[in-house]
Parts: C-alpha cells; structure tokens; sequence
C-alpha cells in the first residue's frame, strides 16, 4: 500500500532520506517523492529544471501499516501520516495508478507539448496527453500546466511543465 506523510513544504528531500534510513526496511518498501519538470528562464535561456509535484508531502509504499505508524516516530520533521484522523489512509487504486502513469517508474512527470485551437488545449506528447481534462489553466509565458487533481481524498492543485508549440484561433 502506498501512504503519504505531510511534512514542512521545503523538507520533503530530507524526511524522505530520514524514512529510508531510520525505518525498518522490512516494514518500509520504498519512500519517494514525485518530482515534474519545468522550464525555469534565467540568463536569457530556458532551462529544464526538477520541481517538487506535491509540495509537502512525501510517499512511503508498506505493507505493514501499523508498524509503519510506529517506527515513524523515530523520524523528526514529520507533521503527520494522512488519513481519517483516527486511521492511516492508505491511497486508492485509481490515485496509485494515476501516479505511476504520470510520474512512470522515477516519478518525474516530464515535459508535455501541445497546441492550442480555438481556445481548446490538445496536448500532443507526454504525461498530459489524455489527461487535458485535469488543466484549470495554461500559462504559455512560464510553460507551465496548473492542474486540479483528486488526490488525498480531495481536490489538489499542482503544476507541470507544458511546451504550447502552436495557438491557431
């Protein structure tokens, strides 16, 4: 099962380090963080660059819930383990599968490319490509996808990197 522990927005390298080390191996399987790229511009030139998709948040894949929850106390930094309040919640199926697809193995959600006809996005390439649906907005000067995801059991906003390669009216 994967969960997802909120921890301090600037930390999520450094808790999810700290669960691979201090955490039993036979209780935690894997801790990650998904990462999308993004064109930044400094210099004059664009550069691709590594940014975190959910800012705050850090994944841990376990089989053992309950001895998850306890050996994560041994962890400093983290705020808490999301779930019901009174339960750790695992993520669903379609929220597991979203993420795979999106983020493939290394959870990176690359680049996508796309035109723009008559005010509709078509994305042409990459992680968006049939998800055009999730896009609340475009914007083509930061080359950037602003996305609604249901995530967490809510509504999430995020953002990916979006090349816009032609607008026809």
């Amino acid at each position: 099962m994967w969960y997802v522990i909120q921890v301090k927005t600037g930390n999520e390298e450094e808790i999810s380090t700290q669960c691979s080390r201090i955490v039993d191996p036979a209780v935690l399987e894997k801790s990650f963080i998904p990462y999308c790229e993004q064109m930044k511009k400094y210099h004059g030139e664009w550069h691709k660059e590594k940014k975190v998709l959910f800012p705050g948040y850090v994944f841990l894949v376990s089989g053992d819930k309950d001895r998850l929850f306890l050996e994560l106390k041994k962890v400093t930094g983290l705020t808490k383990l999301l779930g019901t309040g009174q339960e750790v919640v695992p993520l669903t199926l379609p929220e597991i599968e979203f993420l795979q697809r999106f983020g493939k193995e290394d959870q990176i959600v690359e680049m996508s490319k796309g035109i723009i006809e008559n005010d509709r996005v078509t994305i042409t390439s990459g992680p968006l490509k049939g998800n055009e649906a999730l896009i609340k907005k475009i914007d083509r000067h930061k080359r950037r996808a602003y996305l609604e995801i249901e995530m967490f059991g809510r509504k999430v906003e995020t953002q990916v990197g979006v090349e816009i390669v032609k607008k026809r009216e």
